[in-house]
């Protein structure tokens, strides 16, 4: 072939190959979609006979024996196991549901969520998975560290909670308190029991890629020790971050013990300083997160109960029991009732 034919033949190559590859992605999608619902239609099916007949407790056996008869027609798939999933995700999960998730998560996705019995949780979790494109391994990950328990969004009313999920999955705004965590785990820091603030802020930069993966998704390091030039006074800011969601500079300052109300004045210069020189066109205000190595939830809820440019969070060098993370949610949802009732 001459030059021109060769250029003609890449061209249609090209192209036809990127036919092929989006019309595989809708196919993929497609199937997906279809399997998802044939489950749903069978474990809601099962769900029905055996409710109606009053069979549910005695279903074991029934199942068991379906199961059997199913695979010798039909092949894999149609195990015991597979059958109990089946039905939970029907017991978890409407109709309408699924035939907008099965389009967005895979089935495997939905057998990780359907094993979240409260429903606020488990919506928060799927939305999002399907908000961050989290893999199933990823969802499994998120579910076991107590995420929902983490984020500063659980201590908010559920309508609350519902509208700014809502919000994240139409594309609409990310709220900050689906970002930041009321509690970080920093169990790979590994550092000594006397350390500093300055061993501290060592630790995490030596560990950046970790610190960033526990902060969560759309962060990126800018600077340490940020010079925040004051009347003639350097003030240094520990570490500054920008989230690319959220279209705002984070200011992070690591501090030793609990938090104390001076705290909050300092950050807010760093704010109003970053905002002045820093803040680029089309971007947020900044935001500052306090991270504390001790909690004291009562002072920080009424100090800070609204405010958004400001989080404190705790972190933590050893990570505790699940229990533990559920109590302190307990505890922080019984304290903002308590206020509320007050007012």
């Amino acid at each position: 072939m001459n030059k021109y034919e060769i250029e003609i033949k890449n061209k249609l190559f090209n192209e036809i190959s990127k036919i092929i590859e989006q019309t595989k992605g809708k196919v993929a999608i497609y199937l997906n979609a279809q399997i998802t619902l044939l489950y749903w239609n069978i474990g809601n099916y099962i769900l029905k006979e055996l409710k109606e007949k009053d069979l549910i407790t005695y279903g074991k056996n029934i199942l068991a024996t379906l199961s059997q008869e199913l695979t010798r027609k039909y092949g894999k798939g149609f195990t015991y196991t597979a059958l109990t999933r089946m039905m939970k995700v029907a017991k978890n999960f409407t109709k309408e549901n699924i035939a907008t998730m099965s389009q967005l998560l895979s089935w495997s996705h939905l057998i990780e969520l359907s094993y979240i019995d409260d429903d606020l949780k488990r919506t928060f979790y799927t939305q999002m998975a399907v908000a961050e494109k989290w893999s199933v391994r990823n969802l499994r990950k998120q579910i076991d560290a107590m995420l929902f328990e983490r984020t500063a969004i659980a201590k908010q009313p559920e309508k609350i909670i519902q509208q700014n999920l809502n919000k994240l999955v139409q594309n609409k705004a990310l709220h900050p308190d689906l970002v930041f965590k009321n509690t970080y785990i920093l169990d790979f820091l590994n550092l000594p029991a006397d350390y500093s603030e300055k061993d501290l802020e060592n630790a995490l930069l030596k560990n950046l890629e970790q610190f960033i993966m526990e902060l969560g998704n759309g962060f990126a390091f800018l600077e340490r020790q940020k010079r925040i030039p004051v009347d003639s006074i350097d003030y240094y800011l520990d570490l500054l971050f920008y989230h690319r969601k959220l279209k705002r500079l984070v200011a992070i300052d690591l501090k030793l013990g609990k938090y104390k109300p001076e705290y909050k004045a300092q950050m807010e210069l760093y704010l109003r300083w970053l905002e002045k020189y820093e803040m680029q066109e089309n971007e947020e205000k900044p935001i500052g997160l306090l991270l504390c190595s001790e909690g004291n939830t009562e002072h920080i809820e009424l100090l800070l109960l609204d405010e958004d440019k400001i989080k404190v969070a705790r972190y933590l060098t050893e990570l505790p029991s699940k229990e533990w993370f559920i109590d302190k949610l307990h505890k922080a949802l019984e304290l903002i009732n308590n206020n509320e009732n007050i007012q």
